[in-house]
């Protein structure tokens, strides 16, 4: 297929390339078709592990809750169902000491050759956190993250055994750690609080957000390279995005889909145990942005939709990308265009939803980034399916 060229340069924010993010479920429950299980489905992580590969995802992040699966655990099981699979492991730092981590990281870093990435999660629910015996406030906990980066680093590249006295970590005579498979192994930090943005902006390889509106995206974006500069970074953190796009061959079709999704997880929220239930004004500031941009309007910019959040009450990434396969991946190409190079994109009806984002968008994303390598200029998906900003336009 020939990408047509449009007369636009590529911005010069644009990332140029991009790797895309799922996220592994253990069974086939679903927000739209929720199934009372608390265990793993090894059969069906399998065949989604397959799916992810054959759709031409890059990486999997693997969650953490103190519920859920060992995050590790099912790190290491990906890593060696899959052959091409970045294993994203999501780690809350009060679940386990930073140089054990450091060695179940390099661990897995061997075992799948350089493809380990983590995700810290420095805890945004103190009910949550209480759950699991950590009772510091959230300020100190994102101290508390910067030490075991600190640590992390230190253990992997520390040709000589070390010893640390911080606030939240002592130890004496450790190491060398067990080395990864490469020189190091990239750490994503999450958080959207101003404690968040100081210790992430300046120690984390990648900064995730959740899917905001474009200018709001660009104001965070701006804000993590300005404290990266301060604090005398030469390379800036990469970013990553994650939405939760609903596609059909139309965008009629799409958001008559949205809207029927949106009805039955409400109907499923509302038969749920009062536990699994989010209810009250949530603590972590990505959950209060989120619901903010809801409570302001439903629809931004090309295709995120925000009744997707508010029936949640915010609960985890939840901010829709709704419409065709084409304004799908136009709407992902303007975040690419603030600079983002990681985009995670996970649905609702989660193995059906890998298959058609394998075969309709990833593939119209790839495309643009070639034709722009090619030709430094846009091509001219972005400019020929404007989504909502085409309703918006009209008089």
């Amino acid at each position: 297929m020939t990408v047509e060229t449009s007369a636009e340069p590529v911005p010069a924010t644009a990332a140029p390339t991009v790797e895309f993010i799922s996220l592994t479920h253990t069974n086939p429950s679903t927000e739209l078709e929720p199934i009372p299980t608390r265990g793993i489905d090894l059969p069906f992580v399998k065949r989604y592990v397959r799916t992810l590969e054959d759709a031409g995802f890059d990486a999997t992040l693997l969650p953490y809750g103190s519920s859920s699966a060992d995050s590790f655990v099912l790190a290491s099981a990906v890593g060696q169902l899959s052959d091409t699979l970045k294993p994203i492991v999501a780690v809350r730092p009060n679940t386990v000491f930073p140089t054990v981590a450091a060695q179940q990281l390099a661990t897995l870093d061997q075992l799948t050759e350089g493809r380990a990435v983590l995700h810290l999660i420095s805890g945004g629910n103190d009910a949550e956190q209480a759950r699991q015996g950590d009772y510091l406030p959230k300020d100190q906990r994102y101290a508390r993250t910067g030490e075991f980066i600190d640590v992390l680093r230190r253990a992997w590249t520390e040709k000589e055994s070390f010893s640390y006295a911080g606030e939240h970590y002592r130890f004496d005579d450790f190491g060398p750690g067990f080395p990864p498979y490469g020189d190091s192994i990239p750490i994503s930090f999450g958080g959207q609080s101003d404690a968040a943005f100081a210790i992430g902006a300046a120690t984390a390889d990648i900064f995730a957000f959740w899917g905001e509106p474009l200018a709001d995206v660009k104001g965070q974006i701006e804000r993590v390279h300005s404290i990266a500069a301060a604090a005398g970074r030469t390379e800036r953190p990469r970013i990553w995005v994650t939405f939760r796009p609903i596609i059909d061959r139309t965008d009629d079709l799409a958001w008559a889909k949205a809207h029927d999704y949106v009805e039955r997880i409400a109907r499923n929220l509302d038969n749920s145990p009062p536990r699994k239930r989010f209810t009250g004004a949530p603590q972590n500031v990505g959950s209060q942005r989120a619901l903010e941009f809801a409570q302001r309007q439903e629809i931004y910019d090309r295709a995120l939709w925000t009744r997707t959040t508010a029936v949640t009450n915010a609960a985890g990434a939840s901010s829709a990308l709704v419409g065709s396969p084409e304004t799908v991946a136009a709407a992902i190409l303007d975040y690419i265009d603030l600079g983002a190079s990681l985009v995670s994109i996970r649905g609702y009806d989660t193995l059906n939803d890998v298959i058609d984002y394998g075969r309709y968008v990833l593939p119209l994303v790839r495309q643009e980034l070639a034709h722009r390598k090619a030709t430094g200029r846009r091509g001219t998906l972005q400019s020929e399916h404007l989504g909502a900003l085409a309703a918006a336009a009209r008089p």
